[in-house]
């Protein structure tokens, strides 16, 4: 499976152009096609969803064209019911062009096929299916009742009268019938049964209508009345806004890392429910500000997030990015009224009740709720986003709380927002990695070390991570050939890296682990896979703010490749070994300058050999020979790197 590491975060700060809303794109497009003239499109959004309408629509008869841009589009519409007459259109997992398109075709007098991928024809369809069968359509569901696959047939439609739909399932059911039943050319009602959720929703599609040309009345959002001799006419252009569901990710972004950030492309003057997303951050605490195109979020005046009990039903999707902004919050959390979520792109409450859970929250979920308490602190994991964008986008926000997530399945933001990463990194700041690589007895070990100390970073001793792992595996009485075994105890080492020393917990082991035991018994875990995979993870939980120094043989290349610094720090082999003799006769240790000399270079050697990244310079990392240099200048050399970057001060 493919999977997206993102690193851990000290905070976000910057201004997001948003893409296009889904939710007009996709209305959009369908009205320019039903209606008479040509339609001119701006800023659409490029998506999966997106795609999928468009080649929907051409199989149908409408031409469309592309203009100069990837976000320009000019649209003929067909006047009517649709020209084509049959056809086997793959609408992927597109709810929003899916149920709309289910509606026009039952009144477009030909026989079609609908399909999806297997979620979509796991989502419910039937009160659409129901509705539409009420005025004549003829709608087969030929796998499950209820579900896609569809079939359509030509019927004779009896248009007029009063259609009833339930609106506790999904607000698209009432946009498909909204948006068909103009076709039909006569007067008909349309009645809600039980409670119409997604109301923001709705509101969008009589907006868009109105600017095609119909207008709907309605009563109480219980009962709407499409007009008789209603016929789409383009308004000419149409601007699309941004996509205020992707706004959240980034808003809540500026309240929990600090901020400010700000999105543009929707505000106050928005036409979508889910701008009200910045109201429920503000009841969080969060500090907003807005104009009629642009929001901007900053965290609380006291830096934390306030608990919250909130009915979400006006904004279901925008609501998920507060269940992950709940981890943040300063005690329990409950989001409300939420059902909806169970019939979208996947069981989003099932599906964050897990994934919540492995980053260490305690969860309770209900048919309607989520009772989200955040963890004491916030566990890297590995995040399943089940073809489901938005858990993709939510989770990136996990990394504020100074930890890596690896999001499974990136790709899947593409159904909205395809640049969604690239745009997240350009506001975010990461935790800053100087990455120190170089042959053994370079001087890396003690540079490193003074370098952190001075920063007051963290340290990170790789290597001693192996002679540790052996230790701890002599101690506990474990078999050094016992893989499972030794990777775990490799998995949760208490190590840490401490004014030049190595401890294990509390204990200072630093002359221990350089024992004939620990060494011989470090070259064998070393080549076990399941300590290297243990210590891969276990080396890149040392980063956290507000940095890491980490010095070994891969550390540019392999564990850190997105260092800010990379440093390879090298020495000639006589310099060396005159470095290693003076440190073993310092210690009473006996040694032989001959002997130093060709080991090194013997292990120099096998280090660039090495089948599993080898010893080498990366092209990105700056070349330090130290031959002829003292500690405290190759220090000094490497502060300047990081202060020229702007990572530290003084």
């Amino acid at each position: 499976m493919e999977f997206i590491d993102l690193p851990p975060l000290l905070g976000a700060r910057g201004t997001v152009r948003l893409p296009g809303s889904k939710s007009i794109s996709n209305r959009v497009l369908l009205l320019a096609a039903l209606a008479e003239g040509e339609t001119d499109i701006r800023d659409l959004l490029a998506s999966d969803d997106v795609e999928r309408m468009l080649e929907a629509l051409r199989a149908l008869g409408v031409d469309w064209q592309r203009e100069e841009g990837a976000d320009h589009y000019r649209v003929r519409g067909v006047g009517g019911p649709f020209p084509v007459k049959s056809g086997d259109l793959f609408l992927g997992n597109a709810g929003t062009a899916f149920r709309p398109l289910t509606a026009a075709l039952a009144l477009s007098a030909g026989s079609y096929r609908l399909s999806g991928v297997p979620r979509m024809h796991e989502r419910p369809i039937g009160d659409l299916v129901d509705a539409l069968r009420q005025i004549g359509a003829d709608i087969t569901c030929t796998g499950n009742e209820g579900y896609p696959p569809l079939q359509i047939e030509p019927a004779t439609i009896r248009p007029g009268g009063v259609v009833r739909v339930r609106g506790d399932v999904s607000s698209q059911f009432l946009t498909a019938l909204l948006m068909a039943l103009p076709l039909t050319g006569e007067e008909v009602a349309i009645e809600v049964v039980g409670e119409l959720i997604s109301r923001p929703y709705i509101a969008i599609t009589l907006e868009l209508m109105a600017r095609f040309g119909v207008r709907v009345e309605h009563r109480d959002w219980s009962r709407f009345v499409v007009p008789g001799g209603a016929r789409y006419h383009s308004p000419g252009t149409v601007f699309v806004e941004g996509d205020a569901s992707s706004a959240s990710y980034f808003l809540a972004a500026g309240a929990i890392g600090g901020g400010p950030v700000r999105v543009e492309g929707v505000g106050r003057t928005s036409i979508q429910g889910d701008v009200r997303f910045a109201e429920a951050l503000e009841q969080l605490g969060a500090r907003i500000t807005m104009g009629d195109n642009w929001i901007e979020a900053s965290a609380p005046a006291s830096g934390k997030l306030r608990a919250f009990d909130l009915d979400l039903n006006h904004i279901p999707d925008a609501a998920m990015t507060l269940a992950v902004a709940a981890l943040f919050a300063d005690g329990p959390c409950r989001l409300r009224n939420i059902a909806s979520w169970r019939v979208k792109e996947t069981d989003r409450i099932a599906a964050m009740a897990i994934e919540l859970r492995k980053v260490g929250a305690e969860i309770k979920e209900g048919a309607d709720y989520l009772c989200v308490t955040p963890p004491s602190w916030v566990r890297p994991a590995a995040i399943d986003t089940y073809d489901d964008h938005r858990m993709a986008m939510c989770f990136s926000l996990a990394t504020l709380a100074d930890c890596r997530m690896r999001i499974n399945d990136p790709k899947c933001v593409n159904k909205t927002f395809p640049g969604y990463f690239a745009a997240f990194a350009s506001v975010v700041r990461a935790v800053p990695v100087v990455a120190i690589d170089g042959p053994s007895a370079s001087g890396k070990g003690t540079v490193g070390a003074r370098v952190a100390e001075i920063l007051g970073w963290q340290h990170l001793d790789s290597g001693s991570l192996y002679r540790l792992t052996a230790l701890a595996a002599i101690r506990a009485g474990v078999a050094l050939d016992d893989e499972p075994a030794v990777a775990a105890l490799a998995a949760a080492l208490a190590a840490r890296f401490e004014g030049g020393c190595v401890f294990l917990g509390s204990e200072d082991v630093s002359d221990e682990i350089r024992s004939e035991a620990c060494s011989s018994g470090a070259s064998k875990v070393a080549v076990l896979p399941a300590v290297r995979a243990a210590l891969f993870y276990r080396q890149r939980d040392y980063r956290c703010g507000p940095g890491l120094v980490a010095e070994g043989r891969d550390m540019g290349s392999t564990i850190f490749p997105d260092a800010t610094i990379k440093v390879f720090l090298t020495a000639s082999a006589e310099a060396r070994a005159q470095r290693r003799y003076k440190q073993l006769i310092e210690k009473g240790s006996p040694a032989n300058i001959e002997s130093l000399m060709q080991d090194l270079r013997d292990r120099d050697a096998r280090d660039a050999a090495r089948a599993v990244a080898p010893l080498q310079q990366q092209p990105d990392a700056v070349l330090l020979d130290t031959t002829s240099m003292e500690i405290d200048a190759a220090v000094a050399f490497v502060l300047d790197l990081v202060r020229d970057r702007g990572l530290a001060t003084g």
